[in-house]
């Protein structure tokens, strides 16, 4: 597990790449934000996260399957995971910043362009109101 990364990983790579190129201008891993979002674009408010889908228990996702064994270890971990993102996304929408999470499993090649221009969507909404 000391080989597993949190920040820089393959996924989130690929979203900021998107991002920039598509013109968008970000930070990273703001620890002054609840949850240390992976990307954080301050013009449109807004908070980025990738997630794996193992650590984050993505409900009807294939790789969110649990180990066979030690399940004493690994069922509290995901839900503690599980639960820290809920109150990580509740303090962010307090203090006023959308929140979009990415799987893993959407950056996948069949689906990864559908993903990404839904983001750039999403946030070219944001800009129109404001």
């Amino acid at each position: 597990m000391s080989r597993i990364r949190s920040k820089d990983t393959n996924p989130e790579i690929v979203v900021r790449k998107f991002l920039f190129s598509m013109g968008f201008r970000y930070r990273l891993h703001d620890s002054k934000l609840p949850g240390k979002p992976d990307i954080i674009l301050p013009k449109y408010k807004t908070a980025i996260f990738v997630h794996g889908c193992f650590w984050h228990n993505h409900e009807g996702c294939k790789r969110a399957n649990l180990p066979k064994s030690n399940l004493d270890y690994w069922i509290p971990k995901i839900e503690r995971n599980k639960k820290r993102d809920v109150e990580n996304q509740a303090k962010l929408a307090a203090l006023g910043w959308h929140i979009i999470v990415i799987y893993e499993c959407q950056l996948k090649a069949k689906v990864l362009s559908d993903t990404l221009n839904k983001v750039v969507n999403e946030l070219n909404l944001l800009k129109a109101h404001s």
